[in-house]
């Protein structure tokens, strides 16, 4: 290996190192959460989709919106936003409501029978997780959560407490 040029050259390297030795690691926990996803999910095999549950999962979690704010959350068009509901409010999961600033703006919101599902869901996956926390050394626990949340924080998601669903116009119980 040739030394590097500068100081500066080596600092690159090495960060781009730590970038993909780091990249790979969350990769190989991605495929672990995705994982513990999908199997949570089959609680509630054929009621929704992955992309369905987390659109529910939005509208718990930020509480009632537009289909334009929700299609940015999922970060797909809004008319495949405006169908997802459509499927959704057929299975009485969400609701649309006329607002009553504007008649032509509609608001999603969820259904008891919407929370219930994601509260089901949400439980059964938290369960795994607490299950595969418990196999990690107790010394290393508050560091993977530290690098957690900094990923999380990251990649623009909301944090953990944002996952009880909303206020309470809109809580689980």
């Amino acid at each position: 290996m040739t030394p590097p040029k500068t100081r500066q050259d080596g600092i690159a390297r090495a960060i781009d190192s730590d970038v993909d030795e780091l990249s790979t690691s969350i990769l190989l926990a991605s495929r672990a959460i995705v994982g513990v996803a999908a199997r949570s999910l089959s609680a509630v095999e054929g009621e929704v989709t992955l992309v369905q549950y987390r659109a529910l999962v939005l509208l718990g979690s930020r509480g009632p919106q537009n289909v334009s704010s929700l299609a940015e959350g999922l970060s797909i068009h809004p008319s495949t936003t405006t169908r997802l509901c459509d499927r959704l409010a057929d299975k009485g999961l969400i609701q649309r409501l006329t607002s009553p600033a504007s008649r032509r703006e509609v608001t999603l919101t969820l259904t008891p029978a919407g929370r219930s599902l994601v509260k089901t869901v949400t439980s059964r996956r938290k369960k795994e997780i607490g299950e595969i926390v418990e196999r990690i050394p107790p010394g290393l626990r508050r560091s993977v959560s530290e690098a957690f949340i900094t990923f999380g924080e990251a990649a623009g998601e909301t944090h953990d407490d944002a996952w009880k669903l909303g206020d309470a116009r809109d809580s689980v119980g």
